[in-house]
């Protein structure tokens, strides 16, 4: 079948149901399509000879469990932050025209504040430029509050369902509920089709592709694969150099040495960090979960989470994550077990 991510989700579906093996058709090459024409007769019987040659098919996403459920989120979740792109755009390309009495109250605040001062003003009504541009960005702004807590609706209804579906990718340093919604949609709700690390690097678009030619021999960066998983194997690598995670550091500080640039050094990480993300997709349950012996051991010794947290000099939030499984923070389980250890001996002497 040709689609079965779209109008052939439904027959795909019942077909599977029914106990036949449904194999995805890749669309025909442009160039042979030209070459012999289309209509629907030459497309089956050209579907048909991929799948007797094993050429071109694919296993389709099942598409009935929870990642369909998260596809739906996020398609929501990211028309809403389009239209609040689009509305901060308009405020601010508002701003620019508007009367000089309007632009002097608002031209030095950021977005974040000025949309909360726009959406708690009262303008009062008239008929000139400067009362109808007062009563527009009031509009506007609280448009801008009703879509930001649209997105967290959407992002707190998604939480539940990836830590019951996969706590072992919500784990991952930098992953968060977005990010792990769009490796999990990427994968689909039966991510065994992907039989191996390196199909799942092409699906992500990190897998680099060979462009050799005569005695040269090199690799060019693919375009192709899925963007959006792609974007959120960067936003991973950001986070982790960000937050100055271990081992991205010293792997950073390594590839410098050996001449890599910057930017080759990400494109590599992505590759990695795909593969940890694949093998979290194969074994989504933990069997030993992140900071649950950090979590017994603090509540043997009767420190409450906040002490601990300012003994840290960390956020309590972080450090609650980290307890209840959310996130993997190895540095941070380590100095807490260290500090919870001291005071348990101190206690004991």
């Amino acid at each position: 079948m040709e689609g079965t991510g779209s109008y052939g989700a439904g027959v795909t579906r019942v077909l599977s149901a029914e106990g036949f093996n449904v194999a995805e058709v890749a669309r025909p090459n442009r160039r042979s399509r030209r070459l012999r024409g289309k209509s629907d007769p030459l497309d089956a019987k050209q579907a048909a000879l991929n799948v007797l040659a094993d050429a071109d098919t694919s296993v389709p996403k099942s598409g009935g469990g929870t990642v369909e459920v998260l596809r739906m989120l996020l398609a929501e979740r990211r028309s809403a932050s389009k239209a609040r792109a689009q509305v901060m755009n308009q405020i601010h390309a508002l701003l620019v025209t508007a009367p000089d009495t309007v632009r002097e109250g608002y031209r030095s605040l950021g977005s974040i504040v000025l949309v909360g001062v726009l959406a708690r003003s009262r303008p009062r009504t008239g008929t000139g430029p400067e009362y109808g541009a007062r009563q527009v960005l009031k509009r506007l702004a609280v448009r801008h509050v009703a879509l930001t807590t649209e997105i967290a609706v959407i992002e707190q209804e998604m939480s539940p369902l990836l830590i019951a579906a996969n706590p072992a990718l919500i784990s991952l340093n930098g992953v968060g509920p977005v990010t792990a919604a769009t490796l999990m949609v990427a994968a689909g709700d039966n991510p065994e089709r992907l039989n191996s690390r390196a199909s799942f690097a092409a699906l992500t678009g990190v897998a680099p592709i060979p462009a050799s030619s005569g005695q040269r021999s090199r690799f060019r960066l693919s375009r192709g694969g899925n963007r959006q998983a792609n974007s959120a194997l960067h936003r991973i690598v950001l986070l982790r150099m960000r937050h100055h995670e271990p081992r991205t550091d010293a792997y950073f500080a390594r590839r410098r040495a050996q001449g890599l640039s910057d930017r080759d050094i990400m494109r590599c990480l992505k590759r990695h960090i795909a593969n940890e993300v694949y093998r979290a997709l194969m074994e989504p349950g933990l069997e030993d979960p992140v900071g649950r012996r950090l979590r017994e051991l603090r509540d043997e010794v009767g420190v409450p989470l906040s002490v601990l947290a300012n003994t840290l000099g960390v956020p309590r939030q972080r450090l609650q994550r980290l307890e209840a499984g959310i996130r993997a923070d190895s540095e941070l389980e380590a100095r807490a077990t260290v500090i919870l250890t001291q005071i348990s001996h101190q206690l004991a002497a």
